[in-house]
């Protein structure tokens, strides 16, 4: 019998390549975008993104994770025609909607200037959305390669437009950009525009998909999938706004120089706002590699996770994937630590205003490391059909996350929002713990998690205090102990196997 471990390995690497690969690529669009545009426009486009994650949330309706549990259950296409039906209906809603209402929408957000940009990420919503459903059949068929290949050409695309228009005919595109959309634009609107013509490739690569589909209800299933969906709906939401309230808020709420220094500046008080939420969106990039990892591993481990359900020795093979999993988080957060003199040049030249914000670095990778073991945690209500206490869980979360905004950002700006993420996944992760050993027991193996992760932070202090000598001599003290680190954790789990029956 196959290992299932290496199996879940196997389909994470597969996945990987619809995942890291575009990640990766995407991530070259932050060193790209701090020297093209000022902090300040950096800033603009990292909250324009936070409110499509927002808005793409509440389109997708939890129907992804429905569709997984429903297609266990009942005929995949059935639960396709249903999920997808819905979601272009809630679509269709929310553009006829958003039409009406964006410039309104524009002006609360403070983009009454530029409503087009706030156009624009309607569309790229509704064309997500429409695309959700369509990949998850992609990875409940363990057609990753299609998967992969979709999601690479997709950023492929996106970079050649970015490319196209903001460096090899930045004149000409401002041209045609002034002509549409008026004299108030930039050449960030075609940061929006190169997207949107990436979500309509997805499009067209998934007609075999879509073009299977029927649409129509089947009244009993679809009840009984929104019956589940919703509490997914608001563990999303709330998820997200755990995740991108900061981008959203850090300008309302950074504390701000008075008008004599902002003039030694040469900085309006709405550009030094933009500014700080340019800094630290910039820098919270560099937490990508962990953020690459827990998504790659969801896409994977979430059928990995429903098909195993039934398994006489389920739980310790949770427990075990568990296990892996927060070793392969430690490396990534040594790997980005170590080597971070190198990696800081992604966040713009010696000397560029974003490196100020490398100090949130180590926070916001431990963070994303907490964040996905709450999502291995969170099997247990997903399994139990008990979806609403993830629900009660997320709540608790981004009531703890918007607490830390209110009193710390404006005390210590950016920072505290890093400490926020923190504190919030913290929560979440003891939270879910404790309250799912209570409903399905899983026998995680906390004891040789919590040596790992000491032993990962006794080598971060180590580097830390070798700081005075040259770059070259931290590379390779640094190297020495991350080796040293993976020989431990090999050794050590040779004599820790898990027992298949």
């Amino acid at each position: 019998m196959r290992n299932p471990i290496k199996a879940l390995a196997g389909q994470t690497v597969i996945y990987g390549l619809g995942t890291i690969v575009p990640r990766l690529l995407n991530y070259l669009l932050t060193p790209f975008y701090v020297r093209v545009f000022a902090s300040s426009e950096y800033g603009q486009i990292s909250e324009l993104y936070a409110w499509i994650a927002l808005f793409l949330a509440i389109l997708i309706f939890g129907m992804e994770t429905t569709f997984f549990r429903f297609s266990e259950k009942e005929n995949s296409n059935k639960v396709f025609r249903n999920a997808e039906t819905f979601i272009l209906l809630i679509t269709t809603i929310f553009l006829v909607a958003y039409c009406l209402l964006y410039e309104s929408f524009a002006t609360l957000i403070h983009y009454q200037f530029n409503t087009h940009y706030v156009l624009l990420i309607g569309i790229i919503v509704a064309l997500d959305a429409i695309a959700a459903v369509p990949f998850a059949i992609l990875r409940k068929g363990n057609n990753a390669k299609r998967f992969s290949l979709i999601k690479i050409l997709n950023v492929t695309t996106n970079i050649f437009f970015n490319i196209l228009f903001i460096v090899i005919i930045p004149e000409k595109a401002m041209y045609i950009a002034e002509i549409i959309f008026g004299e108030q634009t930039s050449l960030l609107i075609w940061v929006l525009i190169s997207n949107i013509l990436a979500s309509l490739l997805n499009i067209i690569l998934l007609t075999p998909q879509l073009s299977k589909l029927k649409l129509g209800f089947d009244k009993d299933l679809i009840k009984a999938m929104l019956k589940y969906s919703w509490p997914i709906l608001l563990i999303a939401l709330v998820g997200m706004i755990n995740e991108v309230a900061d981008k959203i808020l850090i300008k309302y709420l950074v504390p701000v120089p008075d008008n004599e220094t902002l003039a030694s500046i040469h900085m309006t008080h709405d550009q030094y706002v933009m500014q700080q939420l340019g800094i630290y969106s910039a820098n919270y990039k560099l937490g990508v590699l962990m953020t690459i990892f827990i998504q790659m591993f969801r896409y994977a481990s979430e059928p990995f996770f429903f098909g195993h359900a039934k398994d006489r020795n389920a739980p310790s093979l949770y427990a075990k994937v568990m296990t892996y999993f927060v070793i392969f988080c430690l490396l990534i957060f040594l790997g980005v630590m170590f080597y971070i003199d190198i990696l800081q040049s992604f966040v713009g030249k010696a000397g560029s205003d974003y490196r100020e914000g490398l100090v949130i670095v180590p926070i916001i990778l431990i963070a994303n490391m907490f964040y996905g073991i709450v999502f291995n945690l969170s099997i247990w209500f997903k399994l139990s059909d008990k979806t609403f206490y993830g629900t009660i869980i997320t709540i608790i979360g981004s009531i703890v996350t918007l607490t830390c905004f209110f009193v710390l950002i404006p005390k210590i700006g950016y920072m505290g929002a890093a400490i926020a993420h923190l504190a919030c996944y913290t929560v979440m992760m003891l939270v879910s713990y404790f309250w799912g050993q209570k409903v399905f027991p899983i026998p995680y193996q906390v004891g040789r998690i919590a040596i790992y992760c000491l032993l990962a932070i006794v080598l971060f202090a180590i580097s830390n205090a070798i700081t005075e000598y040259s770059m070259m001599i931290k590379m390779i003290v640094n190297t020495i102990m991350i080796i040293m680190f993976m020989i431990i954790v090999v050794i050590s789990e040779r004599k820790n196997p898990l027992k298949i029956e």
